[in-house]
Formats: structure tokens, C-alpha cells, sequence
């Protein structure tokens, strides 16, 4: 297991980072993605700190609040020392069914804070990731409320989920205008197969030194192997149930052929591939992998083994690549002697 910087910090968290979205299956959707009790999660969390991972991560409307409780119980079952381990959790889903029990009022973030330290059990959280854009909240309260909890020791770290890049940016500029404390990560949707976070935000992520939290990296499922163009998978699949996030699955289906080819040739499960692929982008700090059962767990854990060839990793990145888009192929255009200078200069 290695171990990187999250973003601007001197914080290292595994490459790897347990999701806990299967546990407890409270609520309609929560129950189609996984329903996992205390026992079995305790088991999930025990094996992948024995891997070497270290980072955990849930959110407060995860099966509604339960996932939580049980990730700070399987804490403590597993007498854990807190400082083997890195907390995130997310605010910003409704909470209960009043008019500010959601959103990114300083008021809900406020609200949120003690209620996941409360069901966590514990004095403070690792990492605190605002959910998603509020359109309601200007950015700068929001900024600004969690500030006061990075002051009041609450939080250690801030960091952001599902925003586009001028979001991010802005609320940089005000956390850098304002000495305030700033998101060190992001936690976005990347695949193989759905790469378009490379035309605006990763170039941002690599400007601005913020680190990149990945969920979802098997497409719920889609690039796990167990889905073809001939075959939807064995009923109770995730993807059977939930067909969630968005995918062209065409696309992915390219994807999966190429994968498949090479994993047969390493002797590896096609998600192994898909992992170990996001594992090689340079700008991924962490990936976010969820699990059922232990086996599941071992498989995904396996893929930071993995080592793919550059004839690989060509092959992978040309199947999956991104249409050209404007402006984008105007900067490869325009900028072509440019970048031939700072090749011929050694910076390249």
C-alpha cells in the first residue's frame, strides 16, 4: 500500500480508502447498494486496515446516518488508535425535514458537525467534505463556516465533493483572499470509462495542488467484469438494481474488451485492471473502492500489485479517450510550438 499527500497538507492517506456506502441499507436507495450490519462491516474494516489502508470515508445521509454509527463502532470494536486513521465524512443531504436541514448554510454545516462526531464517536473529524453544490448558500458562508470549525478543532481538514471547476476556484480565492482554511481535496466521479474530469477540473487540481478522492471507479459496477454487452449480470447486481452513475455504456463496453485482454494475460479480474488504471493517473490521490463481502474487499485491494506497461496504458487510454471539445482543441493546436520549447528546454 503506498501513500500520498492530500493535496496542500502534509496528511498522508493510502491510495486506497474504504467506502462505507453498503453499510447499514436504511432507505430506499441505500438499500439497493448495500445493507451491511455491524458484524460484517467490522470484518470489512478490519481487513483493510491489515492491507495498510488508513482512510476511511462516509457521509452523514448514508443510509441515514447509520453508516456512521456503524463505521465509529466498528472503531471501536476493533479498538482502533485514533491516529492509525483518517476520517472523512461528507455534509449537505437532507438531514431531517425542515426547511435548513440541508444545504450549505452555516447553519446545517453547524448542525451536521455534531451530529457525525456524535454518531462517529468521535472528538474530531479527519476530513469534512461539503456533498455538493448548494445554489441557495452563498460560497463564501460556506467557506467560511468551515473555517470556524478547522479553528474550533471540529475538523482538520475541508475538502469538496461533485462541484465544477469555477466552483472550486472561486472558493479557493476566497479561502486565499481571506486567510481562511482551504479544500484540500475533491471527491468526484472518474472512471475509465467517464474521463470528462480531465477537461476542467484536473487541470485545476494540479494548479492549485488539490487532491483527488475517486468514487465510484468500477461505474457501480459496470467495469467490475461481470457485464458485457451480451450479459446484464446476475440478478441483485448492483447495477441490476441501481443503475447508477450515468455511463455510456457502449464506451465502457470498448473499455471492458481492452481490460478484459489484459487481465487475462496478468491473471487478474477486469476490475483490477480498471482500479489499477485510475492507480497510474498521476493526479489521483486516493480511490474510493466499497465492498460486501471480504473477497470482494481482497480483490480491489489486490489491484495496487498491478503494474501496467506503457504499451498497456496506451492501449487503455486510447480506447477510453475523450472527443476532442472546444476549447480543448484549440489549446492543442495553438499551443503546439510552445510545448515544443519546453520539451527542447527539458520541461516538457
Amino acid at each position: 500500500m503506498r501513500y500520498k499527500k492530500l493535496g496542500h497538507t502534509g496528511l498522508f492517506v493510502s491510495e486506497l480508502c474504504l467506502g462505507t456506502m453498503t453499510f447499514g441499507g436504511t432507505g430506499e436507495i441505500w438499500s439497493q447498494i448495500g445493507t451491511l450490519q455491524q458484524s460484517e462491516a467490522d470484518a470489512l474494516v478490519g481487513r483493510s486496515l491489515e492491507a495498510g489502508i488508513n482512510f476511511i470515508d462516509t457521509a452523514d445521509v448514508y443510509s441515514q446516518g447509520i453508516s456512521e454509527q456503524i463505521t465509529g463502532q466498528a472503531l471501536r470494536n476493533l479498538k482502533v488508535p485514533r491516529e492509525d486513521v483518517v476520517i472523512a465524512t461528507k455534509v449537505f443531504g437532507e438531514t431531517g425535514k425542515g426547511p435548513n436541514s440541508r444545504g450549505m448554510s452555516r447553519s446545517h454545516i453547524m448542525d451536521g458537525v455534531k451530529a457525525s462526531l456524535k454518531r462517529l464517536q468521535l472528538d474530531h473529524i479527519d476530513l469534512y467534505q461539503i456533498h455538493g453544490f448548494d445554489p441557495a448558500t452563498p460560497i463564501e458562508e460556506t467557506v467560511r463556516a468551515l473555517d470556524n470549525l478547522v479553528q474550533h478543532g471540529h475538523v482538520r481538514y475541508v475538502g469538496v465533493s461533485n462541484w465544477a471547476a469555477w466552483q472550486i476556484m472561486k472558493a479557493l480565492g476566497i479561502a486565499d483572499k481571506h486567510g481562511l482554511a482551504r479544500f484540500e481535496s475533491l471527491q468526484a466521479y472518474y472512471t475509465i470509462a467517464g474521463r470528462d474530469l480531465e477537461r476542467e477540473i484536473v487541470p485545476l487540481l494540479k494548479s492549485e495542488d488539490v487532491g483527488l478522492m475517486v468514487w465510484s471507479p468500477l461505474a457501480g459496477g459496470l467495469l467490475s467484469g461481470k457485464y458485457a454487452r451480451d450479459q446484464k449480470g446476475e440478478a441483485g447486481n448492483r447495477r441490476t438494481t441501481f443503475d447508477f452513475p450515468p455511463v455510456d455504456k457502449e464506451r465502457a463496453f470498448d473499455c471492458v474488451d481492452v481490460m478484459r485482454k489484459i487481465a487475462d494475460a496478468k491473471k487478474v479480474s477486469v476490475a483490477q485492471i480498471a482500479l489499477a488504471w485510475l492507480l497510474h493517473q498521476q493526479q489521483v490521490t486516493s480511490v474510493i473502492i466499497g465492498a460486501k463481502r471480504v473477497d470482494q474487499l481482497d480483490d480491489n485491494i489486490a489491484a495496487t500489485n498491478v503494474q501496467l506497461s506503457a504499451d498497456e496504458l496506451a492501449a487503455l487510454n486510447e480506447v477510453s479517450a475523450l472527443p476532442a471539445e472546444y476549447p480543448g482543441w484549440m489549446f492543442e493546436r495553438q499551443g503546439a510550438n510552445r510545448r515544443k520549447q519546453l520539451v527542447e528546454a527539458g520541461r516538457g
